[in-house]
């Protein structure tokens, strides 16, 4: 297959696995820019780590990639998302809360021949759940619980006073619509907004969000009755530099990365 040239949107700790990564060789991808807000630190980064990439702004991106991997905070996501999708060509998306409230990004891919591609991320049983989704699903419900310092500083946290300093329980803190969720808590629980796009959609796919001083790890559990099948799925995630992101989720945007390419591909 020819090459597919890659660029990075952002440069924090799953943008810096993927640009490692690919600097390293992944067959028939090769990393073509990166765009950040602090091109001097990323520069300092990518020298200490003999990384020989440009640096470029987000409206030069379809001039340099294929295809994009937004690893940047949501609030910026049209401007990566746009310029890419109106030129035809693909963008990774793993601000999938952001991406909930804006389907006019996917209606610009529809009509420019462009493509959002939402990774697994942080959950597993995507497979399963798409293939449910082709026939009838009749609930998908979600229970997250992160340790207390992930969740520190959401939108709803501040909004409503509620304090996770200092917990000797557990707390469930929302419960509610995956739509309610991502907005919500827009840098946390991107994890239930992909989801509700694979499943029965946002307003249906629900989801309790707990505090936990107990748990180390980012644990989500997700329960799906439909008329093909039941099943209940669960992982741990072990967070990364970010707390609010677990390590999974970078190795999960090069492995979708790798079946761009791969003349094998396993998986729905």
């Amino acid at each position: 297959m020819p090459s597919k040239t890659i660029a990075i949107a952002g440069l924090g700790a799953i943008g810096r696995t993927v640009a490692q990564k690919l600097a390293q060789g992944l067959p028939g991808l090769v990393l073509a820019g990166i765009a950040t807000r602090d091109q001097a630190k990323a520069k300092a980064w990518l020298d200490r780590e003999g990384i020989a990439c440009p640096l470029i702004s987000l409206d030069a991106l379809p001039d340099h990639a294929d295809l994009v991997v937004e690893c940047a905070p949501a609030a910026i996501l049209d401007q990566i998302c746009r310029p890419m999708l109106t030129a035809g060509k693909q963008v990774m998306v793993l601000s999938a809360s952001a991406l909930l409230p804006r389907p006019e990004l996917i209606e610009l891919a529809r009509v420019h021949g462009g493509q959002i591609i939402v990774p697994t991320g942080a959950l597993i049983g995507f497979d399963a759940v798409s293939a449910a989704a082709e026939g009838t699903i009749h609930s998908v419900q979600m229970v997250t619980r992160k340790p207390p310092n992930g969740l520190a500083g959401a939108p709803y946290l501040v909004e409503n006073n509620i304090s996770v300093d200092g917990l000797t329980s557990s707390l469930c803190v929302f419960k509610g619509s995956a739509r309610d969720a991502a907005a919500a808590f827009p840098a946390n629980v991107n994890v239930v907004a992909a989801l509700s796009l694979a499943g029965i959609g946002p307003d249906r796919t629900t989801i309790e969000i707990w505090a936990d001083p107990d748990v180390r790890r980012n644990c989500h559990q997700i329960r799906v009755d439909s008329d093909s099948a039941s099943f209940t799925v669960a992982i741990e995630n072990v967070p990364s530099e970010n707390p609010r992101t677990g390590r999974i989720t970078a190795l999960s945007v090069i492995a979708a990365l790798r079946k761009l390419t791969s003349p094998l591909q396993v998986g729905t």
